[in-house]
């Protein structure tokens, strides 16, 4: 699968892993993040020198500054449920340089979406505006011409589509009707179930990536671990990067735009791993050696 992505990519390069896209610096269009976090886009000098994590009540860790508890852009105390969470976080704070560059700390801004809640929306609400993208997703709308890129959607996105059909025992199929195909009520239901098992801040870091890839197949494909970050994003841009190969591309924009997405993606897809962790099972583990 995806060869043919990856002949028209070959100056990509090979795979990197999921921190490597999340330490770029992309600016995030995630439309919920800029309304509420518009300094999420800015850059100030750096004020700290030593960041650390510490445990705090209820099993929680904080991030300090030199010693300063961080706080959330709503003014909250900035706590993450795990360790690997703050580890992560405590990284991308540390990682910056003379310029904090907010846009490229992806995983901090959606640690203060899920604290903050800035759009004051429960879980249900949130599984919604997700599966709304079932009905648009990108791999089920087809064009009818020209061949080739009849043939290239086909061949790579019909594999995938059909593997999450049986992963989830569900009918999407595809249509080349500008109306989509028609998803039925059981697919709808099973899915939501599904994502109703991913707890508040998983589900923030899942919506967060069905928004990037326009695709709730490609996300929980990448997700479950069938497709990597590069793959996903490829098949979420299948057209663009046909055209692309076609007339060409805008020097630097088009790549820039590509590792953008990337960038975006990757943090997404490790803050649904992370905050999926359970500290307290492993002070369980740890108990029972």
């Amino acid at each position: 699968m995806l060869r043919s992505i990856f002949r028209l990519q070959c100056h990509l390069g090979s795979p990197r892993n999921l921190l490597k896209y999340c330490s770029r610096d992309p600016t995030s269009n995630f439309s919920l993040h800029r309304k509420a976090y518009s300094t999420a886009l800015a850059e100030r000098r750096k004020f700290y020198d030593d960041v650390s994590i510490a445990q705090g009540e209820g099993g929680v860790y904080e991030i300090h500054l030199d010693r300063k508890k961080l706080k959330t852009p709503g003014g909250k105390l900035f706590t993450t449920p795990n360790e690997a969470l703050a580890i992560a976080v405590a990284t991308e704070w540390d990682a910056q340089k003379d310029t904090l560059k907010f846009y490229s700390m992806h995983l901090t801004t959606l640690c203060n979406t899920a604290i903050d809640n800035p759009t004051h929306r429960d879980k249900q609400q949130m599984i919604t505006a997700a599966l709304k993208y079932v009905e648009t997703d990108t791999v089920c709308y087809r064009v009818d011409d020209p061949p080739a890129l009849v043939e290239l959607q086909r061949n790579e996105w019909d594999p995938v589509l059909h593997w999450i059909e049986n992963r989830y025992n569900v009918v999407i199929g595809s249509s080349y009707n500008i109306l989509g195909p028609e998803i039925p009520g059981a697919t709808i239901d099973t899915f939501r179930q599904h994502l109703n098992s991913y707890n508040f801040w998983s589900l923030t870091g899942l919506e967060f990536v069905i928004t990037q890839l326009k695709s709730v197949v490609l996300s929980l494909a990448m997700i479950d671990r069938h497709l990597t970050v590069e793959e996903a994003v490829l098949l979420s841009r299948l057209e663009e990067e046909y055209q692309i190969q076609r007339w060409g591309s805008v020097e630097w924009c088009h790549d820039y735009d590509m590792y953008e997405l990337r960038a975006r993606t990757a943090a997404g897809a490790l803050f649904v791993q992370l905050s999926s962790e359970s500290s307290s099972v492993k002070r369980k583990l740890l108990q029972d050696c």
